[in-house]
């Protein structure tokens, strides 16, 4: 499998279909917007003008969209990649979505003698750019070992989790305990910073302790001490996967009081803090009383 296809060319899948192309892999590129998809011609991307070209042209289809719906639209829509699959192609699905909505389009496709991988991931634009991204996979054995040479080369650790929708469950879960570590963690700092501790010295001995977690090891020293916020991931992209992981817990039924509030805190934020800002603003949330 030579010939791989990037639908999606935004801040991740423009960096995916890049390390592809370092890799040694024939790159098509299609993207919604105009113009997107040629701009990376001259990095050696080689752009496609519709879903039907660019999935009649691959050998391997990776998917980097922002929500369920549009991959469903993508998928089984009208033009769409069940529409114009060769038999033998295998789908790649990095976006974090739903995992009931993974396992329809995932039956569409095998309708076709299409494979399926979701494949979520982990690192930002930046790890897509350097692949040095983390996936988690969910898929059969057969199709994971078929697309294990492609992904490679575009991240740096991949850890094959389960069957269809496994890897978007994990992906949920993660992100999950990301908004919960930044919930806590600006509260902790907050409360110690009152009583005259040093915020960033916190941190640095937090992370020489138990306490350290993903917001104190990455994205304090990173996007937030310094004002930056220019993770490349949204507060809209963040309420999203966070409102999936409640609706996860919920189908399930499970006794989640932590992660629960961490839902309602998220979504209590969009008063005050809009979509379009840095994901980790949420640590300059303080809930009116």
């Amino acid at each position: 499998m030579k010939t791989v296809g990037v639908i999606g060319l935004g801040n991740m899948g423009r960096g995916m279909a890049l390390s592809l192309k370092r890799g040694g892999y024939n790159v098509l590129g299609f993207d919604a917007a105009p113009g997107i998809a040629e701009k990376l011609e001259a990095e050696g991307v080689s752009a496609r003008a519709s879903i039907a070209d660019i999935t009649r042209d691959s050998e391997v289809l990776i998917l980097s969209l922002p929500t369920s719906a549009i991959v469903e639209q993508v998928v089984l829509g009208e033009g769409g990649v069940v529409a114009n699959a060769k038999p033998g192609l295998i789908v790649v699905d990095t976006t974090t979505a739903d995992p009931n909505s993974t396992k329809k389009v995932a039956a569409a496709l095998a309708e076709v003698n299409v494979g399926w991988v979701d494949g979520p991931v982990s690192g930002g634009p930046k790890g897509a750019a350097t692949a040095t991204m983390i996936m988690v996979l969910g898929g059969s054995d057969e199709d994971v070992a078929a697309v294990e040479p492609i992904l490679s080369v575009m991240s740096a650790k991949r850890v094959h989790v389960g069957p269809v929708g496994a890897g978007h469950v994990t992906k949920i879960i993660n992100n999950l305990l990301t908004g919960v570590h930044l919930l806590a963690t600006s509260e902790a700092l907050r409360a110690a910073e009152a009583v005259g501790v040093n915020p960033e010295k916190l941190v640095e001995a937090l992370n020489g302790g138990s306490g350290r977690n993903s917001s104190t090891l990455t994205n304090y020293p990173t996007w937030i001490f310094n004002n930056k916020f220019d993770s490349g991931f949204t507060m809209k992209l963040m309420r999203k996967d966070i409102r999936l992981a409640m609706a996860l817990l919920s189908s399930v039924g499970a006794n989640a009081p932590v992660s629960t509030e961490t839902g309602r805190l998220w979504a209590e934020s969009e008063k005050s803090i809009g979509d379009a800002e840095d994901f980790n603003r949420i640590v300059q949330f303080i809930e009116p009383k």
